[in-house]
C-alpha cells in the first residue's frame, strides 16, 4: 500500500533563522577578558585593563537587534578585524538572506563553517536555506549535524520533523516532533500536535 500523509489544511511553518546573540565563550580571552578559572601559575596576579569600548562584533549585534541598516557593514568590520569571525559571517548570512541575496547568504554560512565546522547556528541556518530552495537532502544533513552539536536545540527538531513529514519519512518525523515537544513548554508544543496526529495516522495506514 502506498504512503498516505494527510497534512493539516494549514501546515505549520518552520522556525526561521537563528542569530548568534553573544560572543562565544571561547573568544573571551582573545578580546581583553581574563579567564578567572585559570590557575595562578599560568596567569600571575596582575591588574587587567578592561576595554573601554565594545568589540566590533558586539557593536554589529546591537545594530542588528535594533534593525539598523548599518549592521551588515559592522559585521564586515568585525570580520576584517578578526573579531568573532565565524559568528559575524553567520549573522551577516541572515541579513543577506532577508535581503533576498540567497547566494551571498550561502557564501556567508559556508565561510562560517569553514572557520568553525561545529558552528551550531550556521548549520541550522544553512539547513533552513536548503529547506527554502527545496533541497531536503542537504537541509536534513545540516539539521542533523546541528542536533549532534546541541541535542537540546528545540527549533531544529520541529523543522526537521516538518521536513521528514514532507519527505514521507514518517517514523523519524514523529521522533523529531516528539523531541521538540519534550524541550518546549506544553503550550508551545501544541504547534506540533496536528502534524503529529497526521503522521501517526499515516503510520497506522502502513501497517
Amino acid at each position: 500500500m502506498g504512503k498516505i500523509l494527510h497534512l493539516p489544511v494549514q501546515a505549520p511553518s518552520k522556525f526561521g533563522f537563528e542569530r548568534v546573540k553573544k560572543r562565544k565563550k571561547k573568544d573571551a580571552e582573545g578580546h581583553g577578558q581574563l579567564n578567572f578559572f585559570t590557575t595562578p601559575s599560568t596567569y600571575p596576579a596582575r591588574i587587567v585593563s578592561m576595554p573601554s569600548r565594545i568589540s566590533p562584533f558586539e557593536e554589529a549585534l546591537l545594530l542588528d537587534e535594533r534593525g539598523d541598516r548599518k549592521a551588515a557593514e559592522s559585521y564586515l568590520k568585525a570580520i576584517s578585524e578578526g573579531d568573532c569571525t565565524a559568528d559575524a559571517y553567520c549573522n551577516l548570512g541572515i541579513l543577506e538572506s532577508k535581503a533576498g541575496r540567497t547566494d551571498k547568504a550561502f557564501d556567508c554560512f559556508t565561510k562560517s563553517l569553514k572557520l568553525d565546522p561545529r558552528h551550531l547556528e550556521s548549520h541550522y541556518n544553512l539547513a533552513n536555506l536548503y529547506f527554502d530552495i527545496g533541497n531536503l537532502r542537504l537541509a536534513r544533513e545540516h539539521y542533523e549535524l546541528a542536533a549532534e552539536i546541541d541535542r537540546d536545540f528545540q527549533n531544529l527538531y520541529f523543522n526537521l520533523g516538518l521536513l521528514l513529514a514532507i519527505n514521507e519519512d514518517f517514523k523519524p518525523a514523529v521522533e523529531a516532533l516528539d523531541r521538540y515537544k519534550e524541550l518546549v513548554p506544553e503550550e508551545e508544543g501544541r504547534k506540533a500536535d496536528e502534524l503529529l496526529s497526521s503522521l501517526r495516522r499515516s503510520l497506522e495506514a502502513q501497517q
